[in-house]
């Protein structure tokens, strides 16, 4: 791609987005449901593209070039993926305006009123590997929250990503909205070129794995939103039940092994060792998860009555390494600690602030894990697959940001966003400056309630 064709593009978009911001919510209401009809009026179609791209995935994994995780998340026709990402649509075209709003409102002076409304961020570039459902995802929201998009689904899900975006396309033609307003590119070159291009780009948002994160991250200077690694932790403390112990582990590790909200992590205290510990490792081995244990998790598993005909295949002594991985797979590191103090010590040095669970009985150890854990998500109580944006009620998400800056967590609409501030003097000469000071007029910042901008 050249670097002209790369200016034209981030140019369309740009333009696509200024001249879209007095186009009503009506508007882009409705552009959602026409990309819904779209889709579905494609269906067939699209996934019979997508049977392709699995059948070459299939192929790539064979000759070890592909792993198996990312692969499995490149199948749109599995279980209710497909439904899913048209209800996706419909649940953001349902939610409400997430511009416009106002979160301040001041009276600095008679006639002079100040507010703070939300406003889109402008042109998003988003990068992604496998999860052809993304683009879908990520144009619904653009779309709903005011933002101009330009997409980038990895390689192997070309012939099903290339469909989709003709039917949001066709979706796009059917409204006020220029088709540009969401774009997508197909190679690596055309990425690289875009990352340069931060007049007209605002935000870059990846998703996908830790080495494509990491080398947008290093190759841009326009801010980048997401998450590289997803190291989820779950801890049994001393007061763990063990019904909701074998409950949460077993669902965090094992309904979706290759997604990032995927526990890698289980920490034990060391109460529980010999109670809750065999009970959940028996789940876990009948769920044919393979055990990565410290010496005295091991002792513990290799002690079990009546033991798994597969405990000798499936649990092996850990490294200090299994603590960092993110295994995307049916195995799970443990560890069994002294205290609530030391899990949370280790879940800060080892996880990558993504989503952490407490199994507890106590309501002080819950409190001190949520308030000392730093991660974007702590539970009680609770599978950490729940770390999801349409699980929150977002209707669908743009990612996960483990960062501390705008967005925190599964990101949908309210992420997507940020603000400006509008002043309007009413007053019969306007107001200046000049006027206010030592022996002048003063700031009255006199609080107002405000939905909306009355102007």
């Amino acid at each position: 791609m050249s670097e002209s064709n790369a200016h034209e593009i981030a140019r369309a978009a740009k333009s696509a987005f200024e001249g879209s911001q007095l186009v009503p919510t009506s508007e882009r209401v409705k552009a959602l449901h026409e990309i819904r009809n779209a889709l579905e009026a494609n269906k067939t179609q699209i996934l019979e593209a997508n049977k392709h791209d699995l059948q070459a995935a299939k192929a790539e994994v064979d000759a070890g070039r592909m792993s198996e995780s990312l692969m499995k998340r490149l199948d749109l026709g599995k279980g209710d993926k497909w439904d899913s990402m048209l209800q996706g649509i419909s649940d953001v075209a349902g939610l409400p305006d997430p511009t416009g709003s106002v979160s301040y409102a001041s009276e600095l002076d008679d006639d002079l009123e100040l507010y703070r409304v939300s406003c889109p961020i402008g042109v998003l570039l988003v990068i992604f590997e496998a999860r052809p459902e993304v683009v879908v995802n990520i144009a619904s929201l653009a779309i709903k929250s005011g933002n101009a998009a330009i997409l980038k689904g990895g390689k192997e899900s070309n012939r099903t990503t290339s469909l989709l975006s003709k039917a949001i396309s066709a979706g796009l033609s059917k409204t006020s909205l220029p088709e540009t307003y969401v774009q997508t590119i197909q190679t690596r070159a055309e990425v690289s070129s875009l990352l340069e291009l931060d007049q007209y780009i605002d935000l870059v948002i990846p998703r996908g794995s830790n080495s494509l994160v990491r080398n947008i991250q290093n190759n841009t200077r326009i801010p980048v939103m997401g998450h590289a690694d997803g190291i989820c932790s779950v801890f049994l403390d001393e007061t763990a039940d063990v019904e909701k112990a074998v409950r949460i582990v077993v669902d965090s590790k094992t309904d979706y092994p290759s997604a990032c909200n995927a526990a890698e992590n289980l920490i034990i205290h060391e109460a529980v060792l010999n109670t809750v510990w065999p009970a959940v490792a028996k789940a876990l081995l009948e769920a044919g998860v393979t055990l990565l244990c410290d010496s005295a998790s091991l002792t513990a598993v290799k002690s079990l009555p009546s033991p798994p005909k597969n405990l000798d295949r499936h649990v092996q002594l850990s490294q200090p390494s299994s603590y960092s991985t993110e295994h995307l797979s049916l195995t799970l590191s443990v560890i069994v600690l002294p205290s609530l103090k030391s899990a949370i010590e280790f879940i800060n040095s080892h996880s990558s602030h993504h989503t952490d669970s407490i199994v507890t009985e106590s309501d002080a150890s819950a409190s001190t894990f949520c308030r000392g854990v730093d991660s974007a998500g702590t539970f009680v109580n609770a599978s950490t697959r729940f770390a999801d944006g349409f699980r929150y009620g977002f209707g669908t998400e743009v990612g996960i940001s483990t960062g501390r800056i705008h967005a925190r967590g599964p990101v949908g609409l309210e992420g997507l966003v940020t603000y400006k501030y509008m002043m309007r003097s009413k007053g019969s000469s306007g107001h200046i400056v000049g006027e206010f000071g030592t022996g002048k007029k003063q700031y009255k910042h006199k609080k107002i309630e405000a939905n909306a901008v009355p102007f």
